[in-house]
């Protein structure tokens, strides 16, 4: 869940900043010139032009994977809440899950020594999972 508040977090920043630097978000005086339409003077240096829209694609390429990542890694998350709070033998509020790329931590509680290990089990088995971390207490 929290992998999902970050994730749009992250989105409805790029789209802000998107928005900021476009001039959509601008005040409605700077965008609208009270002497007719605005335009450039001078030469363009063009080479400059492609290193900068380069270098932005870059960052934006950079975000999306991240975005990528934590999409992913909120899915894996989620897959393996779900299998628990399906199994009578585990109960999933008690236990947290969290991934990162294809390692998943589990901390939290759990009842018993069969609760634990069916916690941990469930983990192990959720396809993109090649390494489970226990920090489960059993109380």
């Amino acid at each position: 869940m929290r992998a999902t508040w970050i994730l749009i977090l992250v989105l409805v920043l790029v789209a802000l900043g998107t928005l900021w630097r476009s001039g959509a978000l601008a005040p409605a005086t700077a965008t609208r010139p009270a002497n007719g339409p605005v335009g450039t003077s001078g030469p363009v240096d063009v080479e400059k032009a492609r290193e900068r829209g380069a270098a932005v694609a870059g960052k934006a390429a950079e975000i999306v994977s991240g975005v990528q990542e934590t999409v992913a890694d909120a899915a894996t998350s989620s897959k393996i809440k779900a299998k628990m709070a399906l199994d009578d033998s585990v109960r999933a509020l008690r236990i947290d899950v969290t991934t990162t790329g294809s390692t998943v931590t589990l901390s939290g509680q759990a009842a018993s020594t069969a609760e634990h290990d069916r916690a941990v089990q469930l983990a192990r088995e959720t396809d993109g999972v090649s390494r489970v971390v226990d920090r489960i207490e059993v109380k």
